[in-house]
């Protein structure tokens, strides 16, 4: 009972903090890109660059077939785009204490807003590649259904998981700094891992229970059953039960460990 009453207050402080939230994020998506020419626009450039680089590696150079009938390069995006906000807001949120310890030693500031800001800029960048994939979809002639708004509770699903392992790591990082490294090997490990460049039709049965309890398989899978598969989430009613399951002890967990080690923050920054 102890733990749920902390993670209530917890969610109760966070829900608070919601104009500041929107004001931090507003400063660190502008400062991330400060003093260089291109400034805000390498937010943009920098994954469409990515996208570009590996469709031609894939479809030009190993002349990968389209999917159904869809082009590679709309398959490939629409597993990519929400890989690139879910990697990028755990790298930035694992860092998001220690980057601004001057603000943990402020009594009245709120540190379990820090975690949340990151993952918020992170968003911004997303739903503009959210648009240009529905853009792409439509020039190649596949109009947005009801199956399209369905990114939206896929979207919702990654920012409840993204917060609490944002606060997990963010919260644990200071206390053992090898952790920065770990979160980084494990993303690389977890892109690999996930079905972005290749399907579970090409991997033996077997070995399919394991590849998707990574809690990406579910995100990126989905976005492609909005815009490719056309399949509802509750139809994979097993895969989302387990999904919620680990998504909600992964969110718990994260709030009442980030509650109790709070205090031993400025301590040790």
């Amino acid at each position: 009972m102890n733990n749920i009453h902390l993670f209530l207050v917890f969610l109760k402080d966070v829900i608070k903090s919601r104009k500041v939230i929107l004001e931090l994020t507003k400063k660190d998506f502008t400062s991330r890109y400060l003093g260089s020419y291109l400034g805000i626009l390498w937010a943009f450039i920098s994954p469409a660059i990515t996208i570009l680089i590996f469709w031609f590696v894939f479809q030009v150079g190993f002349k990968t077939a389209a999917v159904g009938d869809f082009p590679y390069i709309l398959w490939l995006m629409a597993g990519m785009i929400p890989w690139f906000f879910f990697g990028d807001s755990v790298s930035s949120a694992a860092n998001s204490i220690t980057d601004n310890g001057f603000l943990v030693k402020k009594v009245v500031f709120r540190v379990s807003v820090l975690p949340i800001v990151k993952i918020a800029s992170a968003l911004i960048i997303h739903l503009f590649f959210v648009a240009v994939l529905v853009s792409m979809f439509m020039i190649y002639g596949h109009t947005p259904d009801l199956y399209t708004l369905q990114v939206i509770y896929y979207l919702f699903a990654s920012i409840v998981l993204l917060l609490g392992l944002s606060w997990i790591t963010s919260s644990l990082i200071i206390f053992l700094k090898d952790l920065g490294q770990i979160v980084a090997m494990l993303l690389q490990f977890g892109f690999w891992m996930t079905p972005i460049f290749w399907t579970l039709k090409n991997v033996p049965a077997k070995y399919h229970t394991l590849l998707k309890i990574n809690p990406a398989y579910y995100i990126v899978e989905g976005y492609r059953d909005s815009f490719i598969n056309k399949i509802w989430f509750w139809e994979h009613y097993r895969l989302t039960a387990y999904f919620w399951l680990a998504t909600a002890v992964i969110f718990v967990f994260g709030a009442v460990l980030f509650r109790k080690l709070r205090p031993h923050f400025a301590d040790v920054l």
